[in-house]
């Protein structure tokens, strides 16, 4: 007798919903169900701003608020009479979708490029730019500074350097941990400029560390993304590490 399954056991049963059905869902349900319909991944580091329609943060915001309110009240906190903690769950779930956790919600900011007409060929540093986040592990802040440094060639698209900030701060406002952040963050760059070499320094403190476990102030991660001719030319690759002001202890 053949173990092969039929082709019914073999193909997956669709899940249809209608638009009255998906209207009637928690608005986070029906994000979820958007991102599973397109077999897209929404990990923490994730931006699912393209299945989040208009309208719909607000009411996250408030999914998120009641959230947090389950979980004070599970903390035993006395919301009712405790003044300080009244609109903590309102505060929180604002801060998360308006600014800690905001690249996960808003399309990639607009960053002008501009040819590289003087066929510019030296290298370039930009930093160290401040960048804050949140470890996806326990949630705890991590407080960074990140250097860049570009070795463009005359097909390099140009970005001003106030854009290398913003994307910096689009994908590091998300949960993260520092070694997938960094190269996201050398992803995105190599498309979007093209150059010959891209270096990527990032420095932070993590509170999971300062703040809990071991509990030791003077740790900090470093951590690097080399490409292109900062891997291949040995002589590159210090130039750029030794021009980088490295913060004093």
């Amino acid at each position: 007798m053949s173990s092969k399954g039929t082709s019914s056991d073999l193909t997956p049963t669709p899940i249809f919903r209608s638009e009255e059905e998906l209207a009637a869902m928690p608005a986070s349900e029906r994000v979820r169900y958007r991102l599973v319909k397109a077999e897209r991944r929404f990990h923490a580091n994730d931006n699912i701003s393209a299945f989040v329609h208009d309208g719909e943060i607000d009411e996250l915001k408030a999914e998120v608020q009641a959230k947090l309110q389950e979980v004070l009240r599970a903390l035993v906190i006395d919301t009712d009479s405790d003044h300080n903690t009244q609109d903590t769950a309102k505060r929180v779930a604002k801060m998360y979708f308006d600014e800690v956790f905001r690249g996960r919600y808003v399309p990639m900011p607009a960053v002008t490029e501009f040819p590289n007409a003087e066929r510019l060929n030296e290298l370039m540093i930009v930093g160290p730019i401040t960048v804050r986040s949140a470890c996806s592990h326990h949630m705890c802040p991590i407080f960074g500074k990140v250097w860049i440094g570009v070795l463009p060639n005359e097909h390099s698209n140009l970005i001003g350097l106030s854009k290398y900030a913003r994307i910096a701060d689009w994908i590091m406002s998300r949960p993260q941990i520092q070694e997938e952040a960094v190269t996201m963050l050398a992803n995105e760059l190599q498309e979007r400029v093209k150059p010959d070499g891209l270096a990527i320094v990032m420095e932070a403190d993590h509170f999971c560390m300062h703040w809990r476990g071991v509990k030791d102030n003077e740790s900090a991660m470093v951590n690097s993304v080399m490409r292109g001719a900062f891997l291949k030319n040995a002589n590159l690759r210090r130039e750029f590490l030794a021009l980088l002001p490295r913060k004093q202890r």
